[in-house]
């Protein structure tokens, strides 16, 4: 389905980067990931300009343009009582700047039909306290895809995923965990890598600047004590 097309994929080593990549890999996609994690792939931390300036340029020099740019990648998780400013900053650098300049860099070098997905949160329009860092990012990459989007029509497509609950671990939910879900059960990466693969594919031509919830009606239910099979201890 991708041979020939060249994808790169932020914090693609683990949990739902890593199914997106193997997702691609198995459709034949030449996959890049850069990762803080150990493991054969592009090792950085994606917050510092001069790693972004280095991982672009090894992809360029070795398959000369970029179809796919994913951008998923976790910023820290601090709030208003314990994250720092300098750990804020860190988070926007993650979640929000290294996508913009992931962007900029590779802009020369996409090709026809080219799309950026970036991996945003049910957190870009819900939170939970202290949760501050990492809820500014995702509202922040959310609305970073429409300003693209924009700025890059006619050339990229680009579009953004709202993830809801995603367990990575395995782990079989159920009672109130399951039940906050509609669908009745906890999401699994397999749900946000087929949305990826959909949204690369030439089937959403016609879809720009959208970010698309995934979160089995999560943010769609109103929850209140003893309803839904959840209860306030």
């Amino acid at each position: 389905m991708f041979k020939n097309r060249v994808a790169v994929i932020t914090g693609g080593a683990n949990g739902i980067g890593k199914c997106i990549a193997e997702h691609l890999e198995r459709n034949n996609a030449a996959v890049c990931v850069i990762d803080k994690a150990e493991g054969n792939h592009y090792v950085g931390d994606i917050a510092d300009k001069g790693t972004l300036e280095n991982f672009c340029k090894e992809v360029i020099e070795k398959y000369g343009h970029v179809d796919f740019l994913i951008n998923n990648a976790l910023p820290i998780t601090k709030g208003i009582d314990e994250c720092s400013y300098e750990e804020f900053e860190y988070a926007m650098k993650v979640g929000v700047t290294a996508p913009f300049y992931l962007a900029k860099l590779f802009a020369p070098y996409f090709s026809e039909n080219a799309c950026i997905i970036n991996i945003s949160s049910s957190r870009d329009r819900m939170s939970q306290p202290q949760t501050e860092s990492y809820t500014a990012a995702k509202g922040g990459i959310s609305a970073l895809t429409h300003a693209l989007a924009v700025s890059l029509a006619g050339r990229v497509r680009v579009n953004s995923i709202s993830p809801g609950w995603i367990d990575t671990s395995g782990t079989d939910y159920d009672g109130a965990d399951a039940l906050q879900q509609p669908v009745g059960r906890v999401g699994k990466p397999q749900d946000i890598a087929e949305m990826v693969m959909f949204l690369c594919s030439d089937k959403s031509g016609f879809i720009t600047g959208e970010n698309i919830c995934i979160d089995g009606g999560m943010t769609k239910l109103m929850i209140y004590h003893g309803d839904n099979g959840w209860s306030l201890n």
